[in-house]
């Protein structure tokens, strides 16, 4: 058994590195596409945030042993709570750019509900620390606290994202995020997104105490649908770049100029 999961183990690596360089060379054609057809402009939010993703996901594998623990451990985690902030920017951002010209108080209804929503699930999933075990005053404690804030949080954008998603598709054709423009063309990759990492963490919830029998088993388990949630991830990115190339329906051309 246990030389079963050291080759599983194995193979898995080796598709997370394919994986990896797929999904950096896609962000970079979508930056380029966000850059190149001026699509950046209109989301600037979004792009910063694919920006955001891919430097991390650079740092992360790149310089994992190349640099100091403590210090990247710091890098990566105010990344990862820089990527907090942004993502809730970004939700703004679509939910602005899809429900453009909705009256200011079923915004507020709506916002409040999802807050609430996702509040309340994301206060029951997972296991919280006891603060007052948390060594607040030391370099050690803070970096914890700043970790748990990234956690948590993007586990807050993934429960808003899935809202958002569920009106953007149900209701946005009667605003401005009909079928095929680019804004729920984005909305629908970050659903889709945001469904995986649920899924996943719904997975290590329902595996957080497991027996030592079930470990190989459990852990093969969490890391096929860690690979999953990359594919997914990859996946959304290649749909960013067909559907943001193309301009939406009913876009003006430019007009060819008169010789």
């Amino acid at each position: 058994m246990q030389l079963s999961y050291e080759f599983f183990a194995q193979q898995i690596a080796t598709v997370e590195r394919i994986i990896w360089t797929l999904t950096f060379a896609a962000q970079l054609v979508l930056l380029v596409v966000l850059l190149g057809r001026d699509r950046a402009r209109r989301y600037p939010w979004f792009t910063a945030g694919i920006a955001l993703t891919a430097l991390h996901l650079m740092a992360e594998v790149l310089l994992t042993g190349r640099m100091a623990k403590l210090p990247l451990q710091e890098f990566l985690i105010t990344l990862g709570d820089l990527a907090v902030i942004v993502g809730l920017l970004v939700l703004v951002e679509m939910a602005r750019a899809a429900f453009a010209g909705v009256q200011r108080s079923i915004w507020m209804v709506n916002t409040v509900g999802l807050l609430a929503v996702a509040g309340g699930l994301l206060t029951v999933m997972g296991p919280w620390p006891a603060w007052k075990n948390l060594p607040l005053d030391s370099l050690i404690g803070k970096l914890l606290t700043m970790q748990l804030a990234a956690q948590k949080g993007e586990l807050l954008i993934a429960l808003l994202t899935f809202g958002l998603g569920l009106l953007v598709v149900l209701f946005g054709h009667n605003f401005k995020a009909g079928w095929r423009s680019h804004t729920q063309s984005i909305v629908i990759g970050l659903f889709a997104v945001a469904a995986s990492l649920l899924a996943l963490e719904v997975v290590v919830l329902r595996t957080f105490h497991y027996t030592p029998a079930e470990s190989a088993h459990v852990m093969r388990m969490r890391l096929s649908f860690f690979v999953a949630h990359d594919l997914v991830y990859l996946a959304a990115l290649v749909w960013w770049i067909v559907w943001l190339w193309r301009d939406e329906p009913g876009a003006a051309k430019p007009t060819p100029a008169i010789e």
